[in-house]
């Protein structure tokens, strides 16, 4: 992963750039005293992966920074303070590393940054369709980003989306490999739900609607955790 280092503490950046040199999977490909600075990497050829920030610096903050990015690459929090901690977090970052920072928190967080690099990397080499052969022989493209939810019916699955369902003869297992684990998820041993669709969850179930109306679809048991998980979740 190509990485930079954003903090106007020269210290820091010293240490953090001795640590990211004992990481086989980091490549430092700048390090910067301010953001404003850090602008001219975007410029260059080579992508940005990953970004070592700080949050308090003079003229334009961490967290204003990250505003200024169209597509933020993953962000890893380097700051001397809890407090901006949780507000962090609303930016999707992907560790908050409290200063002086140890090498094996520090390891910790980039195998976090390396596990969701590769989940993009493969994510983005799939296809985004699914083509569902009917009764007739013919072949019906289906984006995923359309499907709502699968439903199994024993020796049969339906795929919904708003409008249509199609019905084919496919098991729950064999069909769920053929979908972006990062946007479907089972949520009971007969629905798949596609989370980016989901209205609301209310106590054990998932609403989602169509145009025939809402749809309630049963959390199991065993899936649930999983699936509160998976969702950008804030609670009390």
């Amino acid at each position: 992963m190509n990485c930079i280092i954003v903090d106007d503490d020269l210290l820091s950046r010293k240490i953090l750039e001795g640590l990211i040199e004992k990481s086989d999977s980091l490549n430092l490909i700048g390090s910067y005293d301010s953001p404003l600075e850090a602008f001219k990497v975007f410029e260059k050829a080579d992508p940005v992966d990953l970004i070592f920030l700080d949050v308090e610096m003079p003229e334009m903050s961490g967290l204003e920074f990250i505003n200024t990015l169209d597509e933020p690459p993953m962000i890893i929090i380097c700051s001397g303070k809890e407090k901006y901690a949780l507000e962090s977090y609303e930016y999707d970052v992907v560790d908050y590393l409290l200063k002086p920072v140890s090498l094996p928190r520090f390891f910790k967080a980039v195998n976090k940054a390396q596990s969701q690099f590769q989940e993009r990397e493969s994510v983005s080499k799939l296809p985004d369709e699914i083509f569902i052969k009917r009764k007739n022989s013919t072949f019906v493209r289906i984006r995923y980003e359309d499907i709502l939810w699968v439903e199994a019916l024993e020796n049969y699955v339906t795929v919904n989306t708003f409008k249509e369902k199609f019905t084919i003869h496919f098991t729950m297992k064999a069909i769920e490999n053929k979908m972006p684990m990062n946007k479907f998820k089972r949520v009971h041993r007969s629905y798949i739900v596609n989370i980016n669709k989901i209205d609301y969850i209310e106590e054990n179930n998932v609403v989602m609607h169509t145009e025939q109306g809402a749809k309630i679809i049963p959390i199991g048991k065993s899936y649930h955790d999983i699936l509160m998980d998976e969702i950008n979740l804030i609670s009390k």
